[in-house]
């Protein structure tokens, strides 16, 4: 018998066809795509109320135009829907680049356990630096907890993925997986800059180290709630080992409802 996943994307590019193939790895799930701007509408509309599992691939509330950003909140249909399906228990996977999703909602990152900035802004109360990136970062995953995300998997992996130099709420998440990886402003590019159309730039912009964690599990009210980093591309949607990752948090937050 299959379980149902209710899929969130659009708001920020990704390969079409080989993510599809991602889902398509995903056995024993029947898989409904939804992307924004019909996905905020959807949901709203309860199309994702009673699904076993929901995984965000999506960065919505944004619009990229001649080097600047402006943001908006989701509606309140979306919001609530979203909330509630927390509050009933049934709990979310979150992916990449979803940790940008909605910059005027803060309660969003707090669901989530961090925030990457576009731009400098107010976390938690401090005005903070945008974010940093780095694209094809060849680095070795060390899992460092037993956990049923992290079934079957081996101590380390080789992986090569963009990683973020973001806003981390660590305290409140249960780290699974760490890169070994040096988290400083010298290996990642600013992401205001490179939105301005300096990409590849960090020059002044003294950002402070950052956490290694690149997958973590949290309560997201009463719901299970799991973040993975991975996820920038096909090299990545290929890999078996975060393929398996992906399937063991998905059946993770599904085992909860």
């Amino acid at each position: 018998m299959s379980r149902d996943l209710v899929v969130l994307s659009g708001g920020h590019p990704f390969e079409v066809a080989a993510f599809d193939a991602l889902l398509a790895s995903l056995a024993g799930w029947s898989v409904t795509h939804l992307r924004h701007p019909e996905a905020e509408r959807l949901v709203g509309e309860g199309c994702a109320a009673e699904a076993d599992a929901l995984l965000f691939y999506d960065m919505p509330g944004y619009d990229f135009a001649n080097g600047q950003v402006s943001t908006r909140p989701p509606d309140e249909a979306f919001r609530r829907a979203i909330l509630d399906r927390f509050e009933r228990g049934r709990g979310a996977v979150a992916m990449h680049h979803a940790l940008a999703g909605w910059a005027q909602w803060p309660e969003w990152h707090e669901l989530l356990g961090g925030r990457f900035l576009y731009q400098p802004g107010e976390v938690r109360g401090i005005q903070r630096l945008d974010s940093g990136y780095r694209h094809d970062v060849a680095y070795v995953a060390e899992v460092v907890a037993d956990h049923p995300v992290t079934v079957g998997l081996p101590a380390s992996f080789a992986v090569r993925d963009e990683l973020y130099l973001a806003e981390t709420f660590d305290r409140d998440f249960t780290p699974l997986i760490r890169a070994r990886h040096d988290f400083v402003r010298e290996n990642f590019y600013s992401a205001s800059a490179a939105v301005g159309g300096r990409m590849f730039e960090n020059a002044g912009w003294p950002h402070p180290p950052g956490s290694d964690c690149v997958a973590w599990v949290k309560q997201a009210r009463n719901a299970p709630l799991v973040y993975l980093q991975f996820g920038d591309g096909p090299e990545t949607y290929a890999n078996p080992l975060a393929q398996r990752i992906l399937a063991n948090a998905l059946g993770f937050v599904a085992g909860a409802a």
